[in-house]
C-alpha cells in the first residue's frame, strides 16, 4: 500500500491520497511529497523508487531488504537513512518486534519505507495531515521529526527494563529460582542487540550532525544534534541495563553455588558424625564369640554414651571452627 501526502501552497492545507496523487507533484518544483511505501509488493515498490525519484537500484534493494543494519549513504540530490523501531505500542521488552524504517530525504521529497506497521511513521503523518506538523519546514525537518519518534520509542522500553531488573535483584535476594535466570537470560539477549542497534544509529546520527549538505538549512545541525543526544542516552543506559543483567545473573550463580555449598557442608558434618558411630556399631555387632564387651551387663550402655560423646564432641568441634 502507498500513501502520499503532497503540500503545494506554503501554509496550505496537505493532500492526502493513493499513488495517484504523486503524479500531481513536479520534481522540479517546489511542491513537497512524502511517500509511504508499504512494501508488501516489493517489486512495484522497487519499480516506484527507482522510477519515478530516480533512487540508486542497490539502495532501494538494501530498503526492501527484510534484515540491514542501520546505515546512512549520501547521494548527489538525497540521502539514504535506514533506521529500526519498535511496531508495537508497549513498554515491555518482551513483547515488541522490530521494524526497519527507510528514509530518502531530497530536497522536495520524503520516501519512508517499511514492511511492518510503524506507530512512528503513522503519528508524524496524522500530526502532518492535521496541521500539527509544518510540512514546508522541509523533508529534512520531516526527517527530524521522525527520528526523534523513533528514538524516543525506545525510551520507556530501557526504563520499563530498569524497573523490572530492580524486582528481579530484590526477588534474587530473598529466594532465588530458575525463572528469574531464564527471564534474566532473555533479558541480557536482548539488550545486547539493542545495543548493536544503537551503536548503529549513533554512528548515522554523528554523521548526519557533522553533515555539510546542501539539503539542511540553519536548522538541521541543532536538530540532529538532538537526536543524536537522545541516542547517545539510550545507548548508554542500555549498557549499563546489559551491565547489571550480567551482574544479577553472576549474582543468581553466586548465591546457587553458596547455597549448594551450604547443603554440602550439611551432608559432610552429618557424614563426620555418623562414621565414628557406625564404626563403633560395626565392630560390636560382629558375631565372634569371644567379645568381653558383649557380656557385660552395662556393656550397651556404655557403648551408647562413647557414641553420645563422640557425636556431643565432634558438634562442639564444629561450632568452635564456625561450621555450625
Amino acid at each position: 500500500m502507498i500513501n502520499v501526502l503532497l503540500c503545494e501552497a506554503p501554509g496550505g492545507a496537505p493532500r492526502c491520497g493513493d499513488a495517484a496523487l504523486i503524479d500531481a507533484w513536479d520534481p522540479a518544483g517546489d511542491a513537497l511529497i512524502w511517500v509511504d511505501i508499504d512494501c508488501h509488493d516489493v517489486e512495484a515498490a522497487r519499480a516506484l523508487l527507482t522510477g519515478r525519484f530516480g533512487i540508486s537500484p542497490l539502495a532501494a534493494s538494501d530498503a526492501l531488504r527484510e534484515r540491514h543494519p542501520p546505515k546512512l549513504e549520501w547521494f548527489d540530490d538525497y540521502f539514504f537513512l535506514l533506521f529500526k523501531g519498535f511496531t508495537a505500542e508497549t513498554a515491555d521488552i518482551n513483547n515488541f518486534s522490530v521494524v526497519h524504517i527507510s528514509m530518502f530525504v531530497g530536497r522536495n521529497f520524503l520516501l519512508t519505507v517499511h514492511a511492518l506497521p510503524s506507530p512512528s511513521v503513522s503519528g508524524l503523518w496524522s500530526a502532518v495531515a492535521q496541521g500539527a506538523v509544518q510540512p514546508r519546514r522541509g523533508t529534512v525537518h520531516l526527517c527530524y521529526r521522525l527520528l526523534r519518534r523513533i528514538v524516543d520509542r525506545y525510551t520507556p522500553v530501557i526504563l520499563g527494563l530498569e524497573n523490572r531488573l530492580d524486582a528481579l535483584e530484590e526477588s534474587l535476594a530473598e529466594r532465588p529460582d530458575d525463572a528469574v535466570l531464564l527471564e534474566l537470560v532473555n533479558y541480557n539477549s536482548r539488550l545486547k542487540k539493542l545495543r548493536r542497534t544503537f551503536g548503529y544509529q549513533q554512528a548515522c546520527l554523528d554523521e548526519l550532525r557533522h553533515a555539510q549538505s546542501t539539503l539542511f538549512n540553519g536548522e538541521s545541525e541543532h536538530e540532529f544534534q538532538d537526536v543524536y543526544e537522545h541516542m547517545e542516552r539510550l545507548t548508554s543506559l542500555s549498557a549499563l541495563m546489559q551491565e547489571l543483567s550480567r551482574d544479577l545473573m553472576d549474582g543468581y550463580i553466586s548465591l546457587n553455588g553458596h547455597r549448594l555449598n551450604s547443603i554440602m557442608k550439611t551432608l559432610t558434618i552429618a557424614s563426620v558424625i555418623f562414621l565414628p558411630l557406625t564404626f563403633l556399631a560395626g565392630i560390636y555387632g560382629m558375631n565372634f564369640d569371644h567379645m568381653p564387651e558383649l557380656h557385660s551387663d552395662a556393656g550397651y550402655f556404655v557403648l551408647l554414651g562413647a557414641m553420645a560423646v563422640i557425636a556431643t564432641g565432634l558438634l562442639w568441634a564444629f561450632r568452635r571452627v564456625r561450621w555450625l
